[in-house]
């Protein structure tokens, strides 16, 4: 049986890991994991072992968040690098959060481990820091992407697939999109993601809950497993039927508002029509716009930027996101332009990414 370290700190990176574990389980044998997860998988796969520290315990989002666990990572990369010489490991798979895992990455070379060392979802780096490209590859010994166009910024890396493609298992069809634009209005479903971070949430559900009186039919508030414990942070949500399943809610959705992250992208691909509304603390907002130099901030019109087409979705961000804003969004949205590029996307990512990776971990 192998054992793999693992370094999967956000909750998007232990979705994706969950699909990687299924299809190394069915593809080849039992394994056990170490490192840091969400302890959840620890029963679904009958671990042996439990997280050295669990993936709740790092879960942050911009700048000023992150300061308070800095010392809490320190202390983690010494102790995940002095476990991996004293426990017999197979393999390390860090996934995403560089702030993490480049520093540890550091850490293991100047230890002189001798462990293959894997990174599955790279850096943004053709957002911003592109000089961490050269010491990804010189402390990383496979470069596993999820996206096409990463090649481009990384000389050794490999495509194995979007995770997406996995883990959404049903998308609209052409009968869904001719459905939808013959709904009366009072039958339309409207789905609402705010976020998952307490500081998306507060900026949001506020505008979110006016823009839902203009809507007749049923609304949905797609909250997270994680924050089904936190509903209190979304306030009063007596006008909306509760639900944690995103593809599913995507899947039966006439229309969306979603907050900027990885449910844009699933909104796209699943075929759900929605805008994209972001707002952050100011202080995080000027700083990125210090170093992030990019046309759009939604996951799918970033890849359609790179394969040079236009935007699939309009983006409102910080003041622009009003209630009156998002409501003419939807009131004059272009539909037809909308599914075109839904399969262009599809085309674009090829595969799911949870078999390709699996079988790197196997021959490692």
């Amino acid at each position: 049986m192998k054992t793999f370290l693992v370094c999967a700190l956000e909750p998007s990176a232990n979705l994706h890991l969950k699909e990687v574990l299924k299809a190394y389980k069915s593809d080849y044998k039992e394994f056990d994991l170490v490192g840091i997860y969400d302890e959840s998988l620890c029963n679904e796969f009958k671990l042996n072992s439990k997280p050295l520290y669990s993936s709740h315990e790092f879960s942050a989002m911009g700048f000023v968040e992150i300061l308070p666990l800095i010392f809490k990572a320190k202390r983690a990369i010494k102790e995940l690098a002095k476990l991996s010489f004293t426990q017999k490991i197979d393999a390390i798979l860090c996934i995403d959060s560089p702030a993490f895992n480049i520093p540890f990455a550091k850490a293991l070379k100047k230890a002189d481990s001798k462990i293959k060392r894997i990174y599955y979802i790279l850096p943004q780096v053709w957002a911003w820091k592109k000089g961490r490209i050269p010491i990804i590859e010189s402390h990383f010994d496979i470069l596993a992407s999820i996206l096409p166009f990463d090649d481009r910024f990384f000389s050794k890396s490999i495509y194995v697939g979007h995770p997406l493609l996995d883990e959404i298992k049903e998308f609209k069809d052409e009968k869904d999109a001719q459905v939808l634009l013959s709904k009366k209005e009072n039958e339309k479903i409207i789905a609402f993601l705010p976020g998952s971070r307490r500081s998306e949430i507060k900026c949001l559900m506020p505008i979110f809950k006016e823009l839902s009186k203009k809507f007749q039919g049923e609304k949905i508030l797609c909250i997270p497993p994680f924050n089904l414990d936190k509903i209190d942070l979304y306030g009063d949500v007596s006008e909306f039927k509760i639900e944690s399943n995103t593809p599913k809610v995507l899947k039966k959705s006439d229309f969306a508002f979603i907050c900027s992250g990885t449910a844009t992208l699933e909104a796209a691909l699943v075929g759900a029509p929605f805008v994209l509304a972001y707002k952050a603390k100011a202080i995080d907002i000027f700083i990125a716009r210090l170093f992030v130099k990019l046309k759009h901030i939604g996951l799918a019109n970033i890849f359609c930027d790179f394969a040079g087409k236009e935007e699939l979705n309009p983006e409102f961000l910080q003041n622009e996101v009003s209630v009156e804003n998002l409501y003419q969004a939807y009131l004059k949205y272009n539909y037809k332009s909308f599914f075109a590029k839904v399969d262009f996307l599809k085309q674009y990512l090829k595969f799911g990414s949870a078999k390709n990776l699996a079988k790197i971990l196997d021959e490692n």
